[in-house]
């Protein structure tokens, strides 16, 4: 006699014959096989938090590297990103990861404050081209840099990101550090900036960025300084007619994840996070590329005139007030790269 899969008993439910009972068995035990392999692990979700906006190649890439993660881990691990501090301000969203309540955030010099080597990042005429700086983030002293976050922070870089050159904006033309004169510019509040640009022969003045803008347009001061990525977002083209390419800070930025996070994850998934931020480090390399060249361009047609300067004057200038500015246990490797110029 021919069994029938499934048999409706007088009360409406189904009857089980025994085709469904060992179907049911097997499916039982693949389930079983599956659950124990991770393929149906629990989905982890990664809370990415940043400071930049959509347009920024930083927030581009970290969408990328959602993306990479989720498509190399089958959809278990995902990320979600909030641009624009809206997790959290950097420094929160830091302390966050190091209590284990956060995920992850991308952050940069603000981690000297547990790790010195962090300074590093982003030390004026330390690194006078994007190839150099690539090489000491890349090479030997970054792998310190990193290992000193890591073990102080306990937060893991996984990846870089390069930051636009940082450049003084002024309504006249400054080619050299004599043409600036006692020159009124706000720098942040960062005493290796104003130490500098004090030594530049300027007169820097610490101020938020939210209140530059207005101070620029009353005269307050006469400049600032910044990448040209926030020169445009804050339309200082409005208040300002030159862009003169000092490029006295070369810097870059971590993709960083929380050390806790990173030890209950599987030596597999650590790799899928790592794959994943190379990715992202490669994807935001050629969109940094091509957004300061379009921002450059914009600028112009704004009617900003850019201007070379002498940078081997500037630098040389600001040499004895950075390495004098700098902590003492990585003046040796500021002092360095400074005769490697």
């Amino acid at each position: 006699m021919k069994l029938k899969t499934e048999k409706i008993n007088p009360q409406g439910g189904y009857l089980m014959t025994s085709r469904s009972i060992i179907k049911s068995f097997a499916a039982g035990l693949a389930l079983a096989a599956l659950t124990a392999t991770g393929a149906l692990a629990q989905e982890l979700t990664l809370k990415l938090g940043h400071l930049a906006n959509e347009q920024n190649s930083w927030h581009k890439a970290s969408v990328k590297f959602g993306e990479e993660l989720s498509a190399l881990t089958d959809g278990r691990i995902a990320v979600e990103v909030f641009p624009n501090d809206s997790l959290g301000r950097e420094m929160d969203l830091i302390n966050g990861m190091q209590l284990g309540t956060v995920e992850m955030t991308i952050t940069g010099e603000s981690l000297q404050n547990w790790a010195p080597m962090a300074a590093l990042l982003a030390v004026p005429y330390a690194y006078t081209s994007l190839e150099q700086m690539d090489g000491v983030a890349s090479g030997e002293i970054g792998d310190q840099i990193e290992a000193q976050i890591i073990e102080r922070a306990q937060v893991r870089p996984i990846a870089y990101f390069a930051r636009g050159p940082r450049n003084l904006t002024s309504n006249r033309p400054i080619a050299s550090p004599s043409e600036l004169n006692g020159f009124r510019m706000r720098v942040p509040n960062v005493p290796l900036f104003v130490d500098t640009w004090s030594a530049l022969g300027a007169s820097p003045t610490p101020m938020a960025f939210s209140e530059v803008f207005t101070s620029l347009q009353n005269g307050t001061i006469e400049g600032q300084e910044n990448p040209l990525a926030l020169i445009q977002s804050a339309s200082f083209n409005e208040v300002q007619s030159h862009v003169n390419l000092t490029e006295h800070v070369r810097s870059w930025i971590y993709l960083t994840i929380s050390e806790q996070i990173w030890g209950q994850l599987s030596e597999e998934d650590r790799e899928h996070v790592l794959e994943a931020g190379r990715r992202a480090q490669e994807f935001e390399r050629e969109q940094f590329l091509s957004d300061e060249k379009a921002i450059r361009d914009d600028l112009e047609s704004k009617g900003m005139t850019f201007v070379e300067v002498d940078t081997a004057a500037f630098a040389t200038a600001a040499r004895d007030a950075v390495i004098n500015s700098v902590d003492e246990s990585i003046r040796p490797i500021v002092e360095d790269l400074f005769s490697q110029q």
